[in-house]
């Protein structure tokens, strides 16, 4: 009989980029070192990211406190991961997010929802054998918002609307037997105030 034992998943948006996306700022260096000191007790077994710069450079810092493998991943890039058809939107509000998506790049659009698909067997349930297991996917908002929406079991489209800012944790259980837990959202308790909320929309700041 298999055995299998809870993932713990800790999601992190990438560090504050460049404008040009190439490159870490030094808000954002600052952020990622925070980050690793604030990952840094927790018993990781491996920190995956994106291929994107910003994500490598991110992930890369965080290791440096954390001292576990790095594993790059094309799922843990920067893509949409499923478009939806105006009809699963609230009709009052589906103009802005098509426009939205209408605006991204063929590279955004094209593979998204293969990557996304390859995301969810990836890093999502629980894992086999008798040690829990502990992992970082160092990404991008949109796969954030993919996988807390998978957790909660919502609509496909749902992941529109969901913001995280820059190295902020979001954490997942996936228990044997049990539904997936969303036991921490968008928390930024190890940056100062002055390096919260960056990359996520002004009007929802608190």
């Amino acid at each position: 009989m298999t055995e299998w034992a809870t993932r713990y998943l800790y999601l992190v948006r990438h560090a504050e980029a460049s404008r040009d996306e190439d490159r870490l700022t030094e808000a954002g260096r600052r952020q990622a070192a925070l980050l690793g000191e604030r990952l840094r007790d927790v018993p990781l077994d491996a920190v995956h990211h994106g291929p994107l710069p910003r994500a490598e450079q991110t992930a890369r810092l965080v290791a440096e406190a954390v001292d576990v493998p790095l594993n790059v991943s094309e799922a843990a890039g920067d893509y949409v991961p499923y478009v939806p058809a105006r009809d699963e939107l609230p009709a009052g509000w589906a103009d802005f997010p098509l426009r939205f998506l209408a605006g991204g790049t063929p590279g955004e659009r094209g593979r998204g929802p293969e990557l996304a698909d390859r995301a969810l067997e990836l890093f999502t349930g629980p894992v086999r054998g008798s040690d829990d297991r502990h992992e970082v996917v160092v990404t991008h908002n949109f796969l954030v918002a993919w996988l807390v929406r998978d957790a909660m079991h919502a609509p496909k489209w749902r992941w529109l609307g969901l913001n995280y800012g820059n190295a902020a944790v979001t954490v997942i259980r996936y228990a044997p037997e049990r539904p997936a837990c969303v036991l921490v959202t968008n928390d930024m308790r190890h940056l100062p105030d002055e390096l919260r909320w960056t990359g996520f929309p002004a009007d929802s700041r608190v």
